[in-house]
């Protein structure tokens, strides 16, 4: 086996072990379900299952138009409720409700355009702030939920992935 290939995969196994290992054990209540539906909601994860499917592999070109045929035909709100459990389990429900504000902020607008309607970029970069946004930025409250939503990042575009592979099979 590629050895870079290895080190990727062990590198994402470890990233999403982790964000599990810190996440909330208990069994998501129907109140952080919703909070992380919301979430799902307000960055526009259909964009991001959408962008998880056209970077994986496929065996031919015309499996690859299916599944983003299917992905055409499948309703938004499908996508936000079969990813809401899975999400509500890898982050806490003030992580939701603080990232949900920011991502319906004007700079959280800003950085979802950019991440789904920018050029491709070998680094990502975010816009640039303006000082009321910073102030926003800084805040404790949003500190501590964008570090435990970036620690849970990885995991949840693994659920999208595993969430086209359901819809793949017809699930």
């Amino acid at each position: 086996m590629n050895p870079i290939k290895t080190l990727a995969a062990a590198s994402l196994l470890m990233s999403a072990m982790w964000a599990q290992a810190s996440a909330p054990t208990a069994a998501p209540d129907a109140a952080q379900v919703r909070a992380a539906h919301d979430l799902l909601v307000s960055m526009q994860a259909e964009k991001m299952v959408r962008t998880t499917a056209g970077m994986s592999k496929y065996p031919s070109p015309a499996q690859r138009e299916l599944m983003m045929a299917k992905l055409d035909k499948l309703p938004n709100e499908t996508v936000y409720s079969r990813l809401a459990l899975p999400v509500a389990r890898l982050i806490s429900t003030e992580t939701a409700v603080e990232m949900t504000q920011y991502y319906q902020s004007s700079y959280g607008q800003k950085v979802l355009t950019q991440t789904y309607n920018g050029p491709p970029r070998l680094y990502p970069a975010d816009p640039t702030p303006t000082a009321k946004e910073k102030a926003e930025l800084k805040k404790p409250a949003f500190v501590k939920a964008n570090q435990e939503f970036k620690a849970a990042e990885q995991a949840i575009h693994h659920e999208a992935f595993l969430l086209i592979g359901e819809i793949n099979k017809g699930k």
